[in-house]
């Protein structure tokens, strides 16, 4: 399933990061995963969250430049070469990875976020290679998933 993840443009300036936490805290709105790539002028914050529609429309209040992205969550064992077959799954299939950070650990399991250049044809690729993808559901709300 696609989820939602919430793309934040951060000015590399001293409070940034933290007014836009604040502002997640204060809709009560989760962090479920994150990933931050910088450059000397801005940050690209990238986020899983608790309601990610309200979580965009809270940072666009507060002046961030916020988009919502499609990506999946795909759930791997925590053991030594399953990214790499995921990987070669894809790559085989012709499907690239555009980027990708980890989600949670949830028990013995791994999840990761990716963003790739056909999410439709990896969901489906990835079903038939035998992995297990989260629901919006699941991906937004990590401690519900981590008690199933």
């Amino acid at each position: 399933m696609v989820i939602k993840q919430l793309s934040v443009f951060i000015e590399n300036r001293k409070g940034s990061l933290k007014r836009v936490t604040e502002a997640l805290k204060d809709r009560n709105i989760n962090i479920a995963s994150f990933s931050l790539a910088d450059t000397s002028e801005y940050g690209m914050l990238r986020m899983i969250v608790s309601n990610p529609e309200e979580g965009r429309k809270v940072l666009k209040e507060e002046g961030f430049s916020a988009m919502l992205t499609d990506v999946i969550a795909v759930k791997i064992a925590q053991k030594p070469g399953t990214l790499y077959e995921v990987l070669k799954c894809l790559f085989e299939a012709g499907i690239s990875v555009e980027y990708m950070y980890t989600l949670a650990t949830v028990g013995k399991d791994t999840s990761i976020i990716m963003k790739l250049s056909d999410l439709e044809a990896a969901l489906k690729l990835l079903m038939t290679c035998g992995y297990e993808v989260f629901t919006d559901e699941e991906a937004y709300d990590v401690n519900n998933s981590v008690d199933k």
